[in-house]
């Protein structure tokens, strides 16, 4: 079941927006990031994934945004929509796939954030990298708004 997560987030007719989107954003990022800002959604980010190892499907839903959009095979649209196609992955003892954040990038007027990773399946070997945006939704308060996967990269391990 560990390549449900990979299935789940390993196409990536995404990879263009996310490069237009770095390109355009390249010169008002060259300050660099808010290091609180980034830190805020590393540790959302964690929480989020420590919901599948907990088997946490309402802490899991406390992290999705009312608007949420989850990306597969078939587009979940809602937080609800979401919370439903993903249940199948918190029935069981045993997670069926874990991430874990490696890049974060917070939007300079931090109101959104990208956040990417590997997944792992049950034995820890990488299937996959997600890619999540979150939205501030209060100070502090970081919800995903839009998850999708895509294959692993050529440098991950």
């Amino acid at each position: 079941m560990g390549s449900k997560r990979m299935s789940i987030r390993q196409s990536s007719p995404w990879h263009p927006v996310l490069l237009a989107l770095a390109v355009v954003l390249s010169p008002a990022c060259a300050a660099g990031p808010d290091p609180d800002l980034q830190a805020q959604v590393f540790a959302a980010e964690r929480a989020f994934a420590r919901t599948m190892a907990e088997r946490d499907l309402d802490g899991f839903a406390s992290h999705l945004s009312d608007e949420a959009t989850f990306v597969e095979g078939q587009t979940l649209r809602g937080k609800e929509e979401v919370i439903a196609g993903w249940a199948r992955f918190f029935e069981g003892d045993a997670p069926p796939f874990s991430w874990e954040p490696d890049q974060v990038e917070v939007l300079p007027s931090g109101t959104l954030a990208l956040s990417t990773g590997l997944v792992r399946d049950p034995q820890g070997k990488a299937i996959g990298r997600f890619n999540s945006i979150w939205r501030q939704e209060a100070p502090g308060v970081w919800k995903v708004v839009f998850d999708k996967g895509s294959p692993l990269e050529p440098n991950d391990g």
